[in-house]
């Protein structure tokens, strides 16, 4: 079946064994010794349950990796148990462990030998015999399992929510892989500051239910991916979400196979507990977040910038394999590739199609005029936006701009909307693809903190004309006619009048499907190169550069510095005045009694039976 790569090593444990006399009889622990075994004696015979004194017991374990796997066991009822097991990757090694013994009523030592030992070792043999059939069926889940951890979820209608969550549904479906959801669980406090319109959940399982819903309402079909949570607490001065404790120990460890870190940095910046590279076979880093267009937007901003440029770098090199740049407005990163892996819902993509019919019919699709619509702070393009309107209000002021969002910035938006001699109206954040959006012609953004904008693929993919400044999280939209893109104000002026003018231009299949999840998986898979066999490593230092023992010697030596940088940042991070010193929310290091509550025992159970 291709399922074992390598030959099998088998193993027998013989075990003697005293034990003193008690109510009911407990496998013991004992000393082991190690000889080599085999037998071809036929025909199966029948299992010998007890000896004169007392019984018989025997187990078979299968190790491989980190992974035990117990294939059969006898009990002191003399029943036989059979396990099937499902891999979460390819096993390319398996070792066999054979335990037998007695137990005698009398307490005297004794083992298994002669005529018994041979008829359960040929038991066993039997039973891997049925195991490799059953891998030979394909019974066992060869597929990659990909964990996916993010800072945010539903209800936060935001880029780390929403794309991660479409990420695991397609990889699920198209990607043929085995996907997890790993999200954070608010205390219902933080639940009030950051979900909008006053929606909270009282448990795990709620959210989930109402996450599953809001993704099979979108896509149409059923996700059959995980979802787990870890405990995150929202951090008012940074605007995010923060993890509680070593989420790695979310996924089981006979399932850590591929990771996917959805803003890397920010989930490495705090984290304290195993080493990402460590737990999992291959890590990926998607950055969402141009922080570093944030950060100096601040006091001393600049100053910030540095030293946190070079943080970031640090720890992605650290924790990560490879690192997928949505555009280059992010900064650099070692072992990098900049590729858009995201797509757009596709309810917009049925919105533009629906809408280009009523065109070819000659209806009249579009009777609004121009809108935004993203988190209202004035990093995200707001301020950037009104200070446009303001400049040309009297050469605009026969236009109308409608702004929708929620954010700690409305109040502020909405009075310097007033001041305003054009007409901007102000209202609270919808879903982008609510009826009231889709009569909208004409869609502004003037944002450069966005890496790639979603709500830009979004209105796109409406079929709507985009206005976008000239900048490099728009770079992946200049190859679509309705985008529209200005490199200074006076520009912007000009694009937008022409904008509202014109029609949008029909979209072609190609196009559509370049803004589709179908597409976007298949780059995130090529781009993190998940679709080869053998998932590469390090690049070599040529031989012909270096001489081989040399070579080895400095790969060597960068493992070692790497494996030092990760123990500077686990001291650091595992002490709390360092952790609060540098912005970790205090408390956060490890889960207190009343945080492992609200994930409720439901969650423990999942940990437990590898549901996650």
């Amino acid at each position: 079946s291709g399922f074992f790569r390598t030959a099998l090593e088998f193993e027998q444990t013989r075990t003697v064994t005293q034990e003193t006399e008690r109510e009911g009889f407990e496998e013991p622990d004992s000393a082991t010794k190690h000889t080599p075994w085999f037998s071809a004696r036929n025909p199966c015979p029948t299992l010998p349950s007890t000896t004169a004194d007392g019984f018989l017991f025997f187990a078979v374990e299968l190790r491989f990796g980190r992974s035990k796997l117990p294939v059969c066991s006898s009990t002191p009822s003399s029943s036989f148990r059979w396990f099937a097991y499902h891999s979460p990757k390819p096993v390319k090694s398996l070792q066999l462990s054979l335990e037998l013994g007695a137990i005698y009523k009398n307490g005297d030592s004794g083992s298994i030998l002669g005529e018994q030992a041979y008829q359960i070792v040929t038991l066993c043999y039997f039973s891997i015999a049925t195991f490799l059939q059953m891998a030979a069926d394909s019974r066992i889940d060869e597929r990659q399992h990909i964990a996916i951890f993010t800072t945010a979820s539903l209800p936060w209608m935001t880029g780390t929510a929403v794309n991660p969550l479409f990420r695991a549904a397609y990889l699920e479906k198209y990607g043929g892989r085995k996907a997890t959801l790993v999200i954070p669980w608010l205390s219902i406090k933080d639940q009030e500051l950051v979900y909008p319109s006053k929606i909270t959940f009282d448990s795990p399982e709620e959210q989930e239910s109402y996450i599953r819903q809001w993704l099979e309402e979108r896509t149409g079909f059923t996700s059959g991916f995980n979802i787990c949570f870890y405990f995150g607490k929202y951090s008012t001065d940074k605007m995010s979400i923060l993890a509680v404790g070593d989420i790695t120990e979310i996924i089981p460890d006979e399932e850590a196979d591929i990771a996917v870190l959805e803003e890397p940095e920010h989930l490495t910046w705090y984290h304290h507990g195993q080493r990402w590279k460590t737990k999992f076979r291959r890590v990926i880093g998607v950055v969402h977040t141009n922080y570093l267009e944030y950060v100096k937007r601040e006091k001393n901003g600049h100053v910030h910038a540095f030293f946190l440029k070079y943080i970031n770098n640090w720890l992605t090199h650290i924790y990560c394999h490879k690192i997928i740049r949505l555009s280059a407005a992010t900064q650099t990163f070692p072992k990098s590739i900049i590729c858009n892996v995201h797509g757009v819902n596709p309810r917009f993509i049925e919105i533009g199609k629906m809408k280009e019919i009523q065109q070819k019919n000659g209806a009249q699709v579009f009777t609004k005029g121009a809108y935004y619509i993203g988190k209202m702070v004035w990093n995200k393009g707001y301020r950037e936006l009104l200070q446009l309107l303001a400049e040309y209000q009297n050469q605009l002021s026969s236009i109308e701009v409608d702004l929708y969002g929620n954010g700690e910035n409305s109040d502020e938006v909405q009075q310097t909307a007033k001041k305003l001699k054009m007409t901007v109206r102000v209202f609270p954040g919808r879903d982008h693809t609510d009826p009231l959006f889709h009569d909208y012609k004409v869609f502004i953004n003037p944002s450069t903190t966005d890496v790639v904008c979603t709500t830009t693929a979004e209105a796109l993919a409406m079929g709507k004309i985009v206005v976008c400044a000239n900048h490099p999280s728009n770079e992946f939209f200049k190859q679509f006619p309705n985008c529209r893109v200005y490199g200074n104000k006076g520009e912007f002026l000009k694009v937008t009048l022409k904008a509202l003018a014109d029609e949008p231009m029909p979209m072609t299949d190609d196009q559509r499907h370049e803004l589709s999840w179908e597409a976007a998986t298949e780059r995130f898979l090529k781009a993190a190169d998940l679709n080869q066999l053998q998932v590469p490593s390090e690049k070599p230092i040529p031989s012909s550069r270096l001489p081989k023992s040399l070579s080895l010697k400095l790969r060597d030596l960068k493992k070692k510095i790497e494996d030092a940088s990760a123990s500077v940042h686990f001291v650091a991070s595992g002490n709390e005045k360092i952790r609060c010193a540098f912005g970790a929310i205090p408390g956060s290091l490890q889960l207190d009694e009343q945080q492992s509550e609200e994930l409720g025992l439901s969650y423990a159970v999942r940990r437990q039976s590898s549901s996650c």
